[in-house]
């Protein structure tokens, strides 16, 4: 049967194998194992010997061809391993002494990201001790300051004597939860470095990060500042023909504005639409600021330009009736404005005042409320005119709240005019990006006007350096924006002490036009370019929209962006005037 053949074939190969196993281990016989065995000297069956070398033969042969397939295999890894390096590595960067610069460095990699660790963690551990020690002798002082008012050293907490300016004032809280906030940061910063060298190149930190959420309340240090939602304003709704003349004239443009603003109050107050001053007699007020947006703001009619209102009498301009906010001087008209508003085709009324001279000085006079305005101004004349209220002290709790004292659909109802917000916007993205501080640094003629007031604030430049790198660690701003008037020589020291942690920090200020600069572009093409009133209003714009302002006490260019910032919602906890509650360290002697 072919079944039986079968089973028959497959048993003598697996007696020809077992065979095959037991003569090749070293020629020893399975049955007799302590006895060597011989090879046969006669050979009595010549068919069994034929087979047996033809086995042979057929073994050797098959050997010799499953060793030609192992060669032709490695022989074809070969190539392709050829090709792989031919086409995609580059051989000639690869030389003896880089390959053992790599083994030299693999042994000695750790050891010196670990040296480079420590050496950075002692820094930074030097760092906050003085940090730290600082701010305790600072806290230190102002608590204890009865017991010595001419002391100038406090001790340190290992029981030394530091030396400290005797200017030192009264650490503010936010200047308190600045300086721990960034010894928290530092320690963070700390633990990072050391951590690092516990891990691998790709390996997870295995639970060894510090939690990023417990600093995440850093981020608010120097935060919106929030208002209260409740406003107390009043609706704008002129009567047919009933107009207020705006007459401003004491000081520059930012005076003006906030002559302007208070006129807007007083108009909505009388129910009168205001008249903006021509250009022949005041500032080109259209230039800097955008008219339309205020009548856009009220969604009426409030403000009209001198010229509408000029075409509208014709040969018939008057003002009505002239009654002074401020009798002395009288309305702030004297006889050379009353000549110029007269070559404007306009008629002048007697001059009147409000209160009596003694009650309307401007250093004497008493503050007014809303029923005082509507009390005695209120008139049934067409055209009033109330003179400069530059000065006017009236309600200022209405008129300091956010976007003003008067109902409307905008942020601010006087603002920069467009061409301006977007040069400004150019500005920014060219050279200050979103985090920066602007700081108005008011130097010309300001020590004088400074010296006799009652606490001075014009502050030495070294003095001054010290009080912006407060505010520069409290913001964490890379770049400050310069808005200033002061010479080159003291912006040139101011830059050079305005140092953090062995950077200095850029002072930036406007350039000046050229073909190549791209971000003026707008004013260029309207013949916008060197009107001063202008560059004041694109400093200004530039001011409010940085995260952070500091300005000059006691000037109302600082007090105008602070306006903006208020209006537009860009105010920081971190805003503050220069060297705020502090005094010189050095004043001069009055002439």
């Amino acid at each position: 049967m072919r079944g039986g053949e079968v089973e028959a074939s497959s048993s003598d190969s697996e007696e020809e194998g077992e065979m095959e196993t037991l003569i090749t281990r070293n020629g020893m016989n399975p049955t007799t194992p302590n006895h060597r065995s011989f090879p046969p000297i006669c050979v009595r069956n010549d068919q069994n010997s034929t087979f047996e070398i033809e086995d042979r033969n057929s073994r050797i042969r098959d050997g010799f061809l499953s060793f030609r397939k192992k060669i032709l295999i490695v022989a074809l890894c070969i190539s392709a391993l050829v090709v792989f390096v031919y086409f995609f590595v580059d051989l000639d960067g690869i030389s003896l002494s880089s390959l053992q610069k790599s083994a030299s460095g693999f042994e000695s990699f750790p050891n010196e990201r670990m040296r480079e660790a420590e050496l950075r963690s002692l820094s930074l551990l030097r760092d906050q001790n003085l940090g730290l020690l600082l701010l305790w002798n600072r806290t230190f002082v102002n608590q204890n300051s009865n017991l010595s008012s001419n002391s100038s050293s406090s001790v340190d907490v290992n029981g030394e004597k530091s030396h400290l300016s005797p200017t030192t004032t009264v650490i503010s809280m936010e200047e308190f939860r600045s300086v721990l906030l960034k010894q928290i940061k530092t320690n963070k910063e700390i633990q990072e470095v050391l951590l690092s060298t516990h891990r691998g190149k790709n390996a997870s930190s295995d639970g060894l990060d510090v939690n990023n959420d417990d600093l995440s309340f850093m981020a608010d240090v120097c935060r919106k500042k929030d208002w209260p939602k409740e406003k107390k304003t009043i609706e704008w709704n002129p009567k047919k023909d009933k107009y207020l003349f705006a007459i401003c004239v004491s000081g520059q443009m930012t005076n003006h504005l906030i002559c302007l603003e208070k006129h807007m109050f007083f108009a909505a107050l009388l129910n009168r639409v205001l008249i903006l001053p021509s250009n022949k007699f005041d500032y080109q007020y259209d230039r800097v600021i955008d008219v339309d947006h205020i009548n856009d703001c009220f969604g009426r009619k409030v403000v009209m330009q001198f010229e509408e209102f000029e075409s509208m009498k014709k040969d018939k301009m008057r003002i009505d009736k002239f009654i002074c906010y401020i009798a002395h001087p009288p309305c702030f008209v004297d006889e050379e404005h009353a000549k110029k508003l007269r070559g404007l085709g306009l008629s002048l009324p007697m001059l009147q005042a409000a209160w009596p001279e003694d009650d309307a000085k401007p250093d004497k006079q008493r503050k007014r409320v809303v029923g005082d305005i509507t009390s005695r101004f209120a008139c049934e004349d067409e055209v009033l005119a109330i003179g400069d209220t530059f000065y006017a002290d009236v309600d200022e709790d209405w008129l300091k709240q956010p976007g003003g004292p008067l109902s409307h659909k905008c942020k601010s109802a006087i603002q920069p005019n467009q061409l301006i917000t977007q040069t400004a916007d150019r500005f920014i993205q060219t050279f200050l990006g979103r985090n920066y501080i602007a700081l108005h640094f008011r130097r010309h003629g300001f020590l004088k006007f400074c010296n006799v007031k009652e606490e001075s604030c014009f502050f030495p430049i070294p003095q001054a350096a010290e009080c912006i790198l407060r505010v520069v660690e409290k913001a964490n701003a890379p770049v400050i924006y310069l808005s200033t008037d002061a010479a080159e020589s003291e912006t040139s020291l101011l830059q050079s002490l305005v140092v953090l942690n062995e950077r200095s920090i850029p002072l930036v200020k406007r350039p000046s036009h050229t073909s190549l600069e791209k971000w003026d572009a707008l004013l260029f093409r309207q013949h916008l370019m060197g009107d001063n009133q202008v560059d004041a209003m694109l400093d200004k714009t530039i001011c409010a929209k940085s995260a952070v302002f500091i300005g000059s006490s006691g000037s109302t260019f600082t007090e105008d962006i602070f306006r903006l910032r208020k209006d537009w919602g860009s105010a920081s906890v971190c805003d503050e005037y220069m060297c705020q509650d502090q005094q010189p360290n050095f004043i001069a002697s009055e002439e």
